[in-house]
């Protein structure tokens, strides 16, 4: 194991030496970070990619999987969106970091003879989360039992999945895809709203509905560059073998679950 900055351009390909594969998942995870430090989206996601495949062509690594985002899409409401759709115009930078991204890699498939599998995530969800509306709201029922905030309506309405959902994803398109360059968007077959989310914290920290107070802040978005509604088509990650096992409540449900236990453990 090799522990190391990745924008350390020597020792990153150093450590790509006499590897087949490589997993890129280095980059900002927290999308609101950004109305505060504008270029940590570019910091932290376009040139660490560039840093990545500069890092594979050099010592002759030939596979990339890289972990992109809906966000690549921008806001597009009830549309139901497949890997085809364009044009992409991301409203946040992280969108924006994470197409330029596919861009780079694009680019150095064809021109150094690269391949690679691209996974547009929904939102991925889990044991040992750092940040995220599940993770926010359990750290504040914990601290405070009798009111929750909640940034925009609550009827933001997106896909959520399991992170275990999302390797098995990764592997199978490893596995199959022979494509030079492939796109797959990677996400549960349903929906929950923000609302809905509020209530299954409430329950997971074995609280009453009736006793919390939601505090909503208004509006149709959580924050600048939040997109409200989100819709996947995921046909072409099915066509490969790959099924979602766990729908966007049940993943909730054991990420929120594990963190309230991490918390009450003081792990958190």
């Amino acid at each position: 194991m090799v522990r190391a900055d990745d924008k350390d351009q020597d020792r990153l390909t150093v450590a790509a030496r006499r590897h087949d594969v490589v997993l890129h998942l280095a980059s900002n995870p927290d999308i609101a970070l950004a109305a505060s430090q504008p270029s940590i989206d570019f910091d932290e996601g376009t040139a660490l990619t560039h840093h990545v495949v500069e890092a594979m062509r050099v010592c002759g690594c030939r596979r990339l999987l890289y972990a992109s985002g809906s966000g690549i899409y921008g806001d597009l409401g009830e549309l139901e969106i497949n890997e085809d759709h364009g044009p992409l115009v991301p409203i946040s930078t992280y969108g924006a970091s994470k197409l330029a991204g596919e861009a780079i890699i694009a680019a150095y498939c064809h021109m150094f003879d690269l391949s690679a599998c691209i996974f547009r995530f929904g939102n991925v969800v889990g044991a040992r989360q750092t940040h995220g509306v599940g993770f926010d709201f359990i750290r504040s029922l914990l601290a405070d039992a009798t009111r929750l905030d909640i940034l925009g309506d609550g009827r933001q309405s997106k896909s959520y999945i399991h992170v275990d959902d999302a390797v098995t994803a990764v592997l199978q398109a490893n596995a199959v895809s022979a494509d030079k360059y492939n796109v797959f968007n990677v996400a549960s077959d349903d929906y929950i709203t923000v609302k809905e989310i509020a209530d299954l914290a409430v329950e997971c920290a074995g609280l009453s509905t009736e006793r919390v107070e939601y505090r909503f802040s208004g509006g149709e978005r959580g924050w600048k560059g939040d997109v409200p509604v989100v819709r996947f088509d995921t046909g072409r990650i099915r066509k490969l073998g790959w099924k979602c096992r766990h729908s966007s409540r049940q993943a909730l449900r054991r990420s929120l679950e594990a963190l309230v236990k991490d918390v009450r453990a003081g792990n958190r």
